[in-house]
């Protein structure tokens, strides 16, 4: 499937951000990823396909706000009780304006 150029933003949908979700996700051999941005809600991508195009979940949501790499358990979210990994795409400024999680189903972080 070809794509336009990509350009990312705070005010980025998840239809332009679902690319660069689905790369990061066959990258990772598989594992669940999910990403928003600042100020739209994102994917949720699993076993190659998006699942959910209108995401946001606590811990996107904390490295936002925070704008810094989180690795945590959430205890609530769809993937409560799993280990995830999220980092934040910081402008050219170093402002957060999107954030991407990589979940953990293997238990290896």
């Amino acid at each position: 499937m070809a794509y336009p150029d990509i350009v990312i933003s705070a005010d980025s949908t998840s239809r332009e951000i679902a690319p660069i979700a689905m790369a990061i996700h066959e990258a990772v051999i598989g594992l669940p990823v999910t990403m928003r941005t600042l100020n739209k809600r994102g994917v949720r991508i699993e076993t190659g396909r998006v699942l959910d195009n209108d995401y946001s979940g606590p811990v996107l949501e904390e490295a936002l706000k925070k704008n810094s790499t989180i690795t945590t358990i959430p205890k609530s979210g769809d993937y409560s009780g799993t280990p995830i990994r999220v980092t934040t795409i910081k402008d050219e400024k170093g402002n957060a304006i999107a954030a991407i999680g990589v979940v953990d189903i293997i238990h290896s972080l």
